[in-house]
């Protein structure tokens, strides 16, 4: 007789376990601590988050898997796939907690409900990669998902985080809405819901079920590709990061990207890979498009505007995203479909590193205009060198040779498939890309004064948001240079404060944004200092 009780296996749902249960006892913890011992919470979501990594040391040895079903497979394996998604997800959920020191006692954040609501994102991220079933993949990202809606609404009063949550929010119900009734469709056609169950039952599909399964297959897709920012899902992802928290929204960029692609893969490789007639060519024309509408509307960015530099930074991540599509599409045309996912692995590490690097940078410095960076390494050389260097990453140019290395990966991906038309795209917005990265770059460098430009009230910078962004003041009042006060700012004293902060040196730095920047420069460094390891992550056996 077969029995439905089910044992566990603990230590391989560790990683998601532990970030659970640490987030819990966060929420649970805020209701006894005084407000002024409320920054032990970060310190104990970093403890976690720190936990939670070294709990996929003992998974190293070998595949565990766990809630298995007899002749239908298992719910949850810990592999390399699902081992490398988790610590990418895990190490930027920590350097997120980092960046968010400042950010939560500047802009008088609620403590507790900040930190359960990143914990419990990051818990549905790292359960998302080791789930092999599509009910508990569609659950996983939802709670990967749910929280961050709440994260970028979660500064009271301000209109525009208010209509960033809400932009966003909308479409992703939308998105989710509809690989629900994807995944319907496929249970429909195949009978179950296992991810391996269904690649069997799909190569011999009834014949009057067929067109149902394309149907559910293409529909199935949505909702990862709306967390990846794939065009035409990409819409959201400019007012979302200018209305988040800085910190928020470098966690989206990274996170949020690592948790779509690896649904994307999951579904791809392991459930449709007899259908990859159909998702292979939507895909390659997904990864041309995201790159070069990225590409091109970071070209075009107003380095006098606004928050300028964070819509660059979410602009190029949506071009990002099209290069990471690339090995995904590839897999489909390839007898090697788990190098392609490596190539994808591979370039999503090295992304990790400098994007939050970037962020980190941008948010130490305090500034949201590009035109505020002119100049920098005048006033802060080492700053000015390492945000150079994570660009230069981004662009794949010496001495960031781990960009360049990553980017090889993602050709060789696409010219081992026969696409040689994807590949052509790819070189061709590599180049369009050079263009911002290098432009930003040599502005650092550069110390003739900025043309003074006349913003209009409308459209000028809340001083109060991008200090408390960065992280820069110990109280709510005082800039990073400690000359600003809250209160009502207009365009005119904006102006005033944009002019003259780059003269000062700010008064002191925070330890754990200091912290954050520094790992992920380390992280970038030792990648391009041995190069190597990216193509020999390409070639690990993942599943």
């Amino acid at each position: 007789m077969t029995t439905l009780v089910q044992s566990v296996d603990w230590l391989a749902v560790a990683p998601p376990a532990l970030t659970a249960v640490v987030a819990l006892v966060l929420l649970v913890a805020d209701l006894f601590l005084p407000e002024a011992r409320k920054p032990l919470l970060g310190a104990g979501a970093v403890a976690g988050l720190a936990l939670a990594l070294l709990s996929l040391l003992p998974l190293l040895d070998g595949d565990r898997a766990t809630f298995c079903v007899e002749k239908a497979g298992c719910s949850y394996r810990a592999d390399h796939f699902a081992l490398t998604v988790q610590l990418l997800v895990l190490g930027g959920a920590l350097l997120t907690a980092l960046l968010s020191f400042g950010a939560v006692r500047a802009q008088r954040l609620p403590a507790g409900e900040y930190w359960f609501l990143l914990l419990s994102s990051a818990a549905g991220a790292a359960l998302l990669p080791a789930a092999r079933d599509l009910a508990t993949l569609i659950v996983a990202l939802e709670v990967a998902t749910l929280p961050s809606f709440a994260l970028v609404g979660l500064r009271h009063g301000e209109r525009r985080s208010a209509e960033a949550a809400l932009k966003f929010f909308l479409s992703s119900v939308t998105a989710t809405a509809v690989t629900l009734l994807g995944t319907a469709f496929v249970y429909a056609s195949t009978g179950s819901v296992h991810l391996d169950a269904i690649a069997a039952a799909l190569g011999d599909v009834d014949p009057q079920l067929r067109t149902l399964a394309r149907v559910g297959v293409v529909l199935t897709l949505v909702g990862f590709a709306f967390k990846t920012a794939a065009v035409p899902f990409h819409f959201w992802v400019p007012d979302t990061y200018t209305g988040a928290p800085l910190p928020v929204a470098a966690y989206l960029s990274v996170v949020g990207k690592a948790v779509g692609f690896s649904g994307l893969a999951l579904v791809t490789v392991r459930a449709f890979p007899s259908y990859g007639n159909v998702w292979g060519p939507a895909l390659a024309v997904l990864a041309a498009l995201t790159m070069t509408i990225g590409n091109a509307a970071a070209l075009r960015q107003d380095p006098t505007r606004s928050f300028s530099a964070v819509r660059l930074l979410a602009w190029s991540s949506v071009g990002q995203a099209g290069y990471l599509l690339v090995p995904l599409a590839s897999a489909a045309y390839t007898d090697r479909p788990a190098h392609a996912l490596g190539a994808t692995l591979a370039y999503a590490l090295m992304y990790a590193a400098v994007n939050l690097g970037s962020f980190a940078a941008v948010a130490l410095l305090a500034r949201g205009r590009l035109a505020d960076f002119r100049g920098l390494y005048a006033r802060n050389p080492a700053l000015a060198l390492l945000l150079a260097f994570f660009l230069l990453c981004l662009a794949g140019l010496p001495p960031g040779l781990a960009g360049l290395f990553a980017k090889l990966a993602v050709f060789e991906a696409a010219i081992d498939a026969g696409l040689g038309w994807l590949a052509v795209v790819t070189a061709v917005n590599v180049a369009i890309a050079l263009v911002y990265y290098l432009r930003w770059t040599a502005s650092l460098f550069r110390t003739t004064p900025e043309p003074a430009t006349d913003a209009a009230p409308d459209a000028a910078p809340d001083v109060r948001d991008l200090t408390a962004a960065g992280g820069g003041t110990d109280t709510a009042g005082t800039d990073t240079a400690g000359t600003v006060t809250a209160g009502t700012v207009t365009a005119g004293t904006a102006t005033a404060v944009r002019e003259k902060a780059p003269a000062e040196a700010p008064a002191r730095r925070p330890l754990a944004l200091v912290t954050a920047l520094g790992l992920c420069g380390l992280l970038a460094v030792a990648l391009s200092a041995a190069p190597q390891l990216i193509l020999r992550l390409a070639d690990v056996k993942l599943f």
